[in-house]
């Protein structure tokens, strides 16, 4: 994360096994697609990219390196493959973030104490609520939309809703298509404010549209890895993590986990979660379903 003035500006998660965007990986064309475009390659885990460029002067069942430029998006369309292009340059792994690395576990909880529990908040609920107004994210298989109300006057929420949008489309990593839906404002100058609170408050690369005479804007940021509004739709997954990591942060020793049967499902169902916790805490870790808790209501015991 990206902390600035002791508040989150920017996140991201990085889920175990996937291929980074930026690493090289060796592949082998499986479909050379149709007019030069979308073709196919698997790696040797057998995860397949799509090749949208296509694969020019290489032949099917040939081996090639391809460079990861989308990872792979969960959520409501999981048969999308992850994207990549054929390259020349020599097998690597993804360039490391630059920054601190945050020792684990540790006696205080770094992330929390700037804001990282009202983060995961705001990814799960797709609720963001700011000084007179609240925005409502909502990804979509085609774009990601965020309405914008509150009981501003209706020029002042515009501008304000535009700022903010931007700022959480920054602090949640959304990237690809994103539409905003301002209140609807008459003055042609307060459609330029809302455009230009946009354009300061989000860095660059993006484009966007015009602000609409119906309040109606719309962005195309790269899109490299999913968002955390994505990772949150997995939601057994995405808690299973979020009890982990808070667990591991509590009073040391033994503990039994509760939650709700599909969170307890993921927890097992990845090898070496809860033993990796169990080495964090100095203590055996059980595990209890409770179908009556809601996903994101997972708690630990002391044994």
């Amino acid at each position: 994360m990206l902390v600035e003035d002791g508040e989150i500006v920017e996140a991201r998660v990085e889920l175990g096994g996937q291929v980074r965007t930026g690493a090289v990986i060796a592949a082998k064309l499986t479909c050379i697609g149709a007019n030069g475009r979308n073709a196919v390659a698997r790696a040797a885990g057998g995860a397949e990219y799509l090749l949208p460029r296509g694969a020019q002067g290489v032949t099917e069942g040939a081996l090639l390196n391809i460079e990861v430029t989308r990872e792979a998006i969960p959520g409501s369309e999981p048969w999308k493959r992850p994207l990549a292009r054929v390259t020349a340059e020599e097998l690597r792994t993804a360039p490391p973030l630059a920054g601190r690395e945050l020792s684990f576990p540790a006696p205080h909880d770094e992330l929390a104490q700037v804001g990282w529990n009202d983060l995961l908040e705001e990814a799960r609920s797709g609720i963001v609520r700011f000084a007179g107004g609240e925005l409502r994210v909502s990804p979509t298989p085609a774009m990601t939309l965020i309405d914008v109300d509150g009981d501003l006057p209706a020029e002042e929420l515009a501008v304000a809703g535009a700022r903010e949008a931007a700022r959480t489309i920054r602090r949640l990593e959304v990237g690809g298509s994103i539409g905003v839906d301002l209140p609807t404002v008459g003055s042609k100058a307060a459609r330029l404010r809302a455009a230009a609170a946009i354009d300061a408050m989000l860095p660059q690369p993006f484009e966007r549209t015009a602000v609409n005479g119906f309040g109606f804007v719309q962005l195309v940021r790269p899109r490299a890895r999913a968002s955390l509004l994505e990772l949150a739709q997995d939601a057994a997954g995405f808690e299973a993590r979020v009890l982990l990591r808070r667990a591991a942060f509590e009073r040391p020793g033994g503990k039994r986990l509760v939650a709700h049967p599909a969170v307890v499902k993921a927890l097992e169902g990845h090898d070496g979660w809860v033993d990796a916790l169990a080495r964090q805490i100095g203590g055996a870790v059980e595990l209890r379903s409770d179908p009556t808790l809601p996903m994101s209501a997972g708690y630990a015991e002391i044994l």
